[in-house]
């Protein structure tokens, strides 16, 4: 049966490809030819391909840390992100993120079919120097890592082409509407004045609700205490992550300009003193120096820096990576672990690294940094500045996209069982799922 419609499916994509200029219309070519800023053109296109690099990043990074018999089942997890998502992203994705808005919510994916008139020569409202297919292969990278930070949570027990259906879900019922409401400027956070400078919402507190959201409905593996098989590997894939998330960032700013240099410098700084704060918490609570410890931390820096990137000024950059790291490094040590079994940790850290990020935009965001937030409409300071409106919107963010990823998550992963199961069975989760799954092994 699988086989059946596996085949079906790709047989319609090539058909569809095949004869797309019959229900597809041309893209567009303005009747002055636009002028893109080359700089920007450039550092987006450089941006693009950092952000991409983050996934495989995120491969070494949590293959080193499950057990020596499913690295390369977990490494493949985020390579296939790269596959799926970028296929999913072009035929209806992206329009279902960035279309024309039905109510706020979601985006019409009609104009955007098969990147129906995404093209080089007409430019996106908020992106107006660079060209359109530019801007949405950039928003791609953000849709790719998404569903592959997930995976950490049920990391050692999930079935393969579950985890796939999953993803393609996800990104459907999940993803795209955050996107939408987040940064389409018809979109409902949008409009409320909600700050998200580079996917504190959209990527890294959906997949940390849905990735405790799997914890829960896949329960514990066999095993939990695993060695880790690699070091190295997550000590490599947290210098790849690193220099992705200066695309992740300071593209964001959609140019190349000081914009791009401040989310550049902030994220530099987060992510160090974060993973400072990290491991001399450790050290104070009597644990040694790890450089496990160093990598999680540094990543969680990043992590919460991420909505703030563009608004915050570097002392208080320094200040969010303090706290997040604290905040997260407890979280870890005081989730429940006998009860749910989030392999990787990552509702710990990206979760709540996530939450932390989005509170603390509130709390520090700057006019004098982002000048149009004090402009005419313009979302306003944050607390620490003497207002409060920022904050509350921040706050009530928060709450909404907490409660629908993680009940939708758990409805989806419900949806899935249902189709295909989710977890492998005892003999093949004891045999590894390098093998079980894949027929390789390390």
């Amino acid at each position: 049966m699988r086989k059946i419609l596996l085949t079906l499916l790709l047989s319609t994509i090539l058909v569809l490809t095949l004869f797309s200029n019959f229900f597809l219309t041309d893209n567009p070519v303005p009747a002055e030819a636009v002028k893109f800023d080359t700089g920007d053109t450039a550092w987006l296109i450089v941006a693009t391909s950092l952000v991409l690099l983050m996934t495989p990043g995120l491969g070494f990074f949590y293959g080193g840390m499950v057990g020596k018999k499913n690295v390369i089942s977990t490494m493949l997890q985020s390579f296939m992100a790269m596959v799926i998502v970028t296929v999913l992203w072009v035929i209806i994705g992206f329009g279902l993120s960035f279309g024309p808005s039905i109510g706020g919510i979601i985006g019409d994916p009609r104009e955007n079919l098969f990147f129906q008139g995404v093209g080089v020569n007409t430019a996106w409202s908020l992106a107006p120097t660079i060209p359109f297919m530019l801007f949405a292969l950039f928003q791609a990278k953000f849709a790719i890592i998404t569903p592959a930070l997930i995976t950490g949570a049920f990391a050692e027990r999930i079935r393969f082409w579950a985890y796939l259906l999953f993803m393609v879900l996800f990104i459907l019922f999940v993803y795209a509407p955050l996107a939408h409401m987040t940064w389409h400027p018809d979109g409902l956070f949008f409009k409320m004045g909600v700050l998200d400078f580079a996917g504190g919402t959209v990527v890294h507190m959906s997949a940390g609700w849905a990735a405790l959201a799997g914890a829960i409905f896949l329960g514990k593996r066999k095993v939990q205490q695993v060695n880790p098989a690699r070091i190295t590997y997550v000590l490599l894939g947290t210098g790849l992550l690193w220099f992705g998330w200066f695309g992740f960032n300071a593209g964001s700013a959609l140019g190349a300009n000081g914009l791009a240099v401040q989310a550049l410098g902030t994220t530099t700084v987060a992510a160090a003193s974060a993973a400072m704060a990290w491991v001399f918490l450790d050290k104070i609570m009597g644990h040694k120096l790890s450089a496990m410890g160093a990598c999680i931390g540094a990543v969680v820096g990043l992590v919460a820096i991420t909505p703030a990137a563009g608004f915050v000024s570097i002392p208080h950059a320094i200040a969010i990576g303090i706290i997040a790291s604290l905040i997260s490094n407890v979280m870890v040590l005081k989730f429940p672990k006998g009860k749910i079994d989030d392999a990787l940790d990552v509702f710990a850290c990206h979760g709540v690294g996530g939450m932390v990020g989005m509170v603390l935009t509130g709390v520090f965001a700057s006019g004098a940094v982002y000048p149009g937030l004090v402009a005419e409409g313009g979302a306003g300071q944050g607390l620490i500045f003497g207002e409060t409106g920022l904050f509350v919107h921040q706050l009530t963010a928060l709450v909404i996209v907490s409660a629908f990823a993680f009940s939708m998550s758990y409805f989806l992963f419900f949806i899935v069982n249902k189709i295909t199961p989710l977890r492998v069975t005892e003999d093949k989760e004891e045999l590894g799922l390098d093998i079980s799954q894949h027929g390789e092994y390390l």
